[in-house]
């Protein structure tokens, strides 16, 4: 694997090893739209700065895009992302371990 994309998946591990960040990954893949980020701060028990310092960390990995409607921050999971978690399936040859499962 070439050393750019060991840094670009080093820099999303990194990102993602915090329980909150996880969380809003977990919570912005699951919506069929972009997501608000007043119902991202509704859903955890931290304040507004606390949250928003958590999604510029997922922004600067590129696993989120932002949007602007008037005052409000949408977010979604961004293709960035979804190109990691694939590389990463790939990295740790998930295909390959579920077809073993699947023939034993």
């Amino acid at each position: 694997m070439p050393a750019s994309k060991q840094k670009d998946l080093a820099r999303a591990f990194k990102a993602l090893a915090d329980p909150t960040r996880l969380e809003i990954v977990r919570l912005v893949s699951a919506q069929a739209s972009s997501v608000c980020v007043c119902d991202i701060v509704d859903r955890f028990e931290l304040g507004q700065p606390t949250i928003s310092h958590h999604l510029k960390v997922l922004r600067e990995a590129e696993l989120v895009d932002m949007s602007r409607q008037g005052i409000w921050a949408f977010y979604s999971l961004s293709g960035r992302a979804r190109e990691i978690l694939g590389e990463v399936s790939m990295l740790l040859g998930a295909d390959e371990t579920m077809a073993e499962r699947e023939a034993s």
